[in-house]
């Protein structure tokens, strides 16, 4: 990759903001943290971090997360001289954040979805890539910058949980040998894990239990999908992560080739979340103007959850039999 252009930009920056996702994973939150430190290692200047959802208690031990700060405390007026959103695949999951990165003199993309369109004016989109953090790592890499304990920790992180702990098909090579790297750098991978995988709440655990207690199976098991209403979290007290590995979960049934969660925004809006064994559910999800991966997509459908459930179903099937 070119990365010197990058790297001038950053260095005749006076004010530089980051910007992740909405309904922020590991990887987006992970890469903004590691972008952030390695911009503090080596060229000593201090970068804002906008977050746009609450991130999630898992994500709590990220070095730099807590200088993080939610949309309302931003200046919506200010310009800034660079906006880098990190794992951000499509111009809208920046939300009204857009009016920042809108304003900026300079803008750049750092991500991996094939989606991606390549709206910011430098872009560094690898489809190939396990994850954002594998992009960022290779960028901070091809520029010879020092790489911290903080910025490791915050890119294997990234890298861990976009391969879903290297179980997923995106986890290829490059995924293995920078998580040794990284490692070699001081990360500890047990106490990542740990914070990562073994620090559910009480209350998700057993909302996630009744969300699969009542997921319904269609075409022979093939499909499986569960649908979760505002007051179902209500009930259980359960946060915004509430979803998180619920699809995986229905996935890993044997019988299962497709599954998929559905969310209740509002009355009428609804978030899915897809995951796939053999379907592309990224061209499923383009169809309602989301998109992802090929084995894990995501979007938000204007409608109410059962219509929703009906309107996915549709693109699934047009799909055909994909299991002989």
């Amino acid at each position: 990759m070119d990365c010197s252009q990058l790297n001038d930009i950053i260095k005749s920056s006076k004010n530089i903001l980051i910007i992740s996702h909405l309904n922020p994973d590991g990887d987006t939150l992970g890469s903004m943290c590691g972008m952030y430190s390695a911009i503090k290692d080596n060229f000593k200047k201090h970068a804002d971090m906008l977050i746009l959802s609450k991130v999630p208690p898992i994500y709590e031990f990220l070095p730099y997360i807590k200088e993080a700060k939610p949309l309302d405390e931003y200046d919506k007026s200010r310009e800034y001289d660079l906006v880098i959103d990190v794992d951000i695949a499509a111009y809208d999951r920046m939300c009204d954040a857009a009016v920042l990165f809108d304003k900026a003199k300079f803008t750049v993309n750092i991500d991996h979805h094939k989606t991606n369109n390549s709206y910011a004016k430098l872009n560094f989109v690898l489809p190939e890539a396990s994850s954002t953090g594998e992009v960022l790592y290779e960028l901070m890499k091809d520029m010879g910058w020092k790489i911290s304990t903080e910025t490791a920790i915050s890119l294997y992180t990234a890298i861990l949980t976009d391969t879903g702990s290297f179980r997923f098909d995106n986890t290829g090579v490059k995924a293995f040998q920078y998580a040794s790297e990284l490692v070699a750098l001081g990360v500890k991978p047990s106490e990542i894990f740990k914070n990562c995988y073994e620090s559910n709440s009480k209350e998700l655990v057993q909302f996630q239990a009744y969300c699969i207690s009542k997921a319904v199976f269609e075409d022979d098991d093939r499909i499986a999908y569960t649908v979760i209403y505002k007051k179902d979290i209500e009930k259980f007290n359960a946060g915004e992560d509430c979803t998180e590995g619920l699809a995986e979960k229905l996935r890993a049934i044997v019988t299962t080739d497709i599954a998929f969660i559905v969310k209740q925004i509002g009355a009428n809006l609804s978030k899915i979340s897809m995951r796939s064994k053999v379907l592309d559910v990224a061209e499923i999800c383009a169809v309602f103007g989301g998109g992802g991966h090929k084995q894990a997509a995501g979007c938000v459908i204007k409608a109410a959850p059962a219509a929703a459930v009906r309107k996915v179903l549709v693109e699934i099937r047009k799909q055909g039999l994909w299991r002989k």
